[in-house]
């Protein structure tokens, strides 16, 4: 039978891991808590399975813990679940991208065995991510022991493991924020540009729409280097310095973040000129 895990706080990632892991037959939901009892609710209910809880101190000991709490609460929620004697030979992993194993600290100290597991994935549409999760890359670091047993009941939900240094899980997550967020941002910068040209938001949408999509293949087919190309890869420095004076004359911030591109680009001409992967 499938052993009993318990999900503490169960937002998007916690949900979609909690179904995947019900529905496969991984792990048997057992307790899951979140900060009320509507939210837990509403957590089992897209789960499919499990005891809805707004109290941790009314869990049941369990052999899996996962932690699915925000980054700063990892390491009070499981002093204070070890506090409670729950998890003592327990695997206990959490599924931060910024923190390392470490932050289950507490829980190595009551005898249990610890890990990260850090699905790289927006879990914006939790429904969307559940139904196609197969070939999601995870990043993992941890004691062997919990790894042993979280690997395969990853792999078996459809996820591909990658091993991450634990001490560069800091950098690593800040990879993800680049590919991710920091990309949305940019994108928005392109998106209130056109519409200060005139361009209606939806033309907009459009406009950009090959440019990215055309510019992420290359990037991921060929190599950033490989894939630059525009002004700053000819080398064209004046047409650089007028659109920096325009963005300066219609928004101080996009300026800003112009020159700051500006000069990360800049880098990466030279590492295009140079031959660099």
């Amino acid at each position: 039978m499938a052993a009993p895990l318990n999900i503490v706080g169960a937002g998007h990632v916690g949900r979609v891991l909690g179904r995947l892991f019900h529905q496969h037959g991984v792990f048997a939901v057992q307790d899951v808590v979140t900060r009320s009892r509507d939210s837990a609710c509403a957590a089992v209910a897209f789960i499919g399975a499990g005891r809805a809880l707004a109290q941790a101190s009314i869990l049941r000991p369990a052999p899996v813990w996962m932690l699915a709490v925000g980054d700063d609460q990892i390491a009070p929620v499981c002093a204070a679940l070890a506090a409670d004697g729950l998890l003592g030979g327990a695997t206990v992993f959490h599924c931060s991208g910024a923190r390392a194993s470490a932050e289950l600290h507490a829980a190595s100290a009551a005898g249990a065995r610890v890990a990260s597991v850090h699905p790289v994935r927006s879990f914006a549409d939790p429904a969307a991510v559940a139904a196609a999760f197969d070939g999601t890359w995870c990043g993992v670091e941890g004691d062997g022991a919990a790894l042993a047993l979280l690997g395969p009941a990853f792999e078996a939900i459809g996820a591909r493991l990658v091993a991450i240094d634990a001490a560069a899980k800091t950098v690593y997550h800040a990879a993800s924020v680049f590919a991710s967020n920091y990309l949305v941002t940019v994108l928005d910068a392109a998106l209130r540009a056109y519409g200060a040209a005139g361009v209606p938001p939806e033309v907009a949408r459009e406009l950009a729409r090959p440019l990215a999509l055309e510019t992420l293949d290359n990037v991921l087919r060929l190599g950033a280097p490989a894939a630059l190309s525009g002004p700053i890869a000819r080398g064209d420095r004046a047409t650089v310095a007028r659109q920096q004076a325009a963005l300066q004359d219609w928004d101080g911030p996009t300026a800003a973040l112009y020159q700051a591109l500006a000069s990360a680009t800049t880098e990466l001409a030279a590492r295009k000129r140079r031959g660099d992967a």
